[in-house]
């Protein structure tokens, strides 16, 4: 049911102004233009991240920030077709991915890439944007120790989204 809601989120995502507004506070101007640039649905599912965490009482720039931008690389090469196959192969036939995963551009194997790695593309797109490297490693999944609390909560506000 959880993945059917995922699904429909996606067709209906939208984004209000105040809710623009909300990433534009947390992000440094320099990542404003990422976040911006991404589909709709990344946008908000992003801001519906940030804003468990917010609610949480958790307000940790790096982690907002990264709460925002962890799903950059999707962009408009991972279209939702992509994204419920590759839900449905990474359970079933996760080898079968691997191989159809090709990192060229220019394959038609670049979205299960991009499915495979959108958070280390999408780290490093933080990065270029001026998001520090301790955000960056937030969306990679590999925080330093002390921030072990954090990220957990991370997943679970990205999980619950």
């Amino acid at each position: 049911m959880h993945r059917v809601a995922q699904v429909v989120g996606h067709l209906t995502a939208r984004v209000a102004p105040d809710e623009a507004a909300l990433a534009r506070r947390i992000l440094p101007g320099s990542a404003w233009p990422l976040f911006e640039q991404m589909p709709v649905a990344d946008r908000r599912h992003g801001l519906d991240v940030a804003q468990r965490l917010l609610a949480a009482g958790i307000d940790d720039a790096d982690l907002l920030a990264a709460a925002l931008l962890h799903d950059a690389a999707k962009g408009r090469r991972l279209r939702l077709r992509h994204r419920v196959a590759g839900v449905l192969l990474a359970a079933a036939a996760p080898g079968l991915l691997r191989r159809m995963a090709v990192s060229d551009p220019a394959s038609g194997g670049y979205p299960w890439y991009l499915f495979l790695h959108h958070a280390q593309i999408s780290a490093r797109l933080a990065i270029d944007a001026g998001i520090s490297a301790r955000g960056a490693a937030f969306i990679r999944g590999e925080p330093a120790a002390a921030d072990a609390d954090l990220a957990s909560a991370l997943r679970r506000a990205d999980d619950a989204s």
